[in-house]
């Protein structure tokens, strides 16, 4: 029986959600649900595997998770045909992670990357969710039984261990998926990537070589999805860049991430690519080009800005999109689990 296809995507609710959020995620989250069923989750599970000074504590994991959902619903998510909620209202994640940890293998967990980064050198004291942080992504995405992940580049080997994991699993309980009726032996799909735009991955404006963050010490780096016209225009203007002219073709911006980086943006979020922005700005200087950009972001951002300020002052109305997506998204995750449980041999309540 072919798998239904649908597209799981998820957000942590850590810190400001900035530019390189909407270009890189939620911008492709809104074009995606004129084409697909989508489940657009935040991921608040994820947020406390790393220390409380990073995610902030109770009060700030509730303000984020409903600052994560208003810029959702900003930016052209619509929550009455999409489904919208916060992981942790679904226990569905955690039953389906702890499965998928006695299917995956330690060998394939010491390989991620991402681990190794966010521990850094003092691994042994790094939290076990964080190590395990990637069979909860599995978990999150196979509970919807989705086809389809949206990711950015820097998941990409997490998305890879989720196919990993729902491989060996078919495979592992093959004769079992068979005799629950799926002749076929596969229950779980191995989901595809999806990375679209030609900006997925937003850099520093202060330093094109590292990725934009919302953890870098100079709030000049990044653009904040709720900051007011004249921060962003006062950020674009004041990005680093170099003494050069903007090139007149693609190949220039090789040996040059800044402005490769702010082609990059405009790009993005004009709906263009990199090549038709240089045939406008080509040739001419950074000064111009900014003036062009701050419009172009201001344009763009400051409504998103100014209606997840006003979504945000009713955490009432934020909450009840979050349970109805929930109570949704649970009636798909509980018929996955049922059935996986069965699979495995589980004798659960009937």
């Amino acid at each position: 029986m072919p798998f239904i296809e649908r597209v799981f995507s998820g957000v942590q609710p850590t810190g400001n959600l900035h530019l390189g959020n909407y270009l890189g995620a939620i911008v492709n989250f809104v074009k995606l649900q004129e084409t697909h069923n989508c489940i657009y989750c935040v991921v608040d599970m994820h947020a406390i595997t790393q220390g409380v000074d990073v995610w902030g504590g109770p009060e700030v994991l509730s303000r984020s998770t409903r600052e994560v959902t208003a810029a959702f619903i900003a930016a052209g998510i619509d929550p009455k045909k999409q489904i919208v909620f916060n992981q942790s209202q679904v226990s569905g994640h955690a039953e389906l992670a702890w499965i998928f940890n006695c299917v995956a293998r330690m060998g394939w967990l010491g390989r991620m990357t991402q681990f190794k980064e966010k521990a850094g050198k003092d691994r042994e004291n790094a939290s076990v969710g964080l190590f395990d942080y990637p069979v909860l992504m599995a978990a999150d995405i196979l509970l919807y039984r989705a086809t389809h992940v949206p990711v950015g580049e820097d998941q990409k080997q997490h998305l890879e261990l989720s196919r990993d994991i729902a491989q060996k699993f078919n495979n592992d309980f093959a004769d079992s998926i068979r005799a629950q009726g799926h002749d076929d032996g596969l229950f779980f799909p191995l989901p595809e990537p999806l990375i679209t735009g030609p900006a997925t991955r937003v850099m520093s404006l202060r330093d094109g070589t590292k990725k934009m963050s919302k953890s870098d010490a100079s709030d000049n780096s990044r653009i904040n999805l709720t900051d007011d016209a004249d921060t962003i225009a006062q950020k674009i203007r004041k990005a680093k860049t170099d003494p050069e002219p903007l090139p007149s073709e693609e190949k220039g911006l090789e040996s040059r991430p800044e402005a490769d980086n702010l082609v990059g943006i405009f790009a993005a979020l004009s709906g263009r690519s990199k090549a038709d922005v240089l045939r406008d700005f080509g040739g001419g200087q950074f000064s111009s080009f900014k003036n062009a950009l701050a419009e172009l972001c201001v344009t763009k951002l400051a409504p998103i800005a100014g209606e997840m300020k006003r979504l945000v002052a009713d955490p009432a109305h934020i909450d009840a999109i979050l349970n109805d997506g929930s109570g949704r998204a649970r009636a798909i995750a509980d018929e996955t689990m049922k059935q996986s449980k069965d699979i495995v041999g589980f004798i659960r309540r009937r």
